[in-house]
């Protein structure tokens, strides 16, 4: 008997900030996912670069440090590689934001979910669970 293929997800940075800030706009059945412990859910580094980014700017706020939020909401940080970088550059141009492309890159590279709102992203051939 095969076993059930369980899918691992990637997080977009506004899924993150989203379930930090406002759970209310993630559905049930994407929350129920991404809380079940059967499911690998990771945050990638490129992420939680750009909220910094945005905190240092004061543009955004978070419920205490990034470390702590991953493992608040049970999730995997995610490493950029050298191979993520490489997979970015051979990446068509249908999105222009170097941090989607890189979680684009990231996802397919891995052969993750992306659970992304961002409609530029279903241009690519990216297995995605749109919300």
């Amino acid at each position: 008997m095969t076993p059930a293929f369980t899918p691992a997800f990637l997080i977009d940075t506004h899924i993150l900030i989203w379930l930090d800030q406002k759970p209310e706009r993630l559905s049930e059945h994407i929350l129920g996912l991404l809380r079940n412990p059967k499911h690998d859910v990771y945050c990638s580094v490129a992420s939680l670069w750009e909220i910094a980014i945005k905190q240092n700017l004061g543009k955004l706020q978070m419920n205490g440090p990034l470390p702590g939020i991953l493992e608040r909401y049970g999730l995997t940080e995610l490493p950029v590689t050298a191979r993520d970088a490489e997979m970015v550059r051979t990446l068509p141009l249908h999105h222009r934001d170097p941090f989607d492309r890189m979680l684009i890159a990231q996802a397919m590279g891995r052969n993750l979910v992306l659970v992304s709102g961002d409609r530029q992203i279903l241009a690519y051939e990216v297995a995605i669970l749109s919300c």
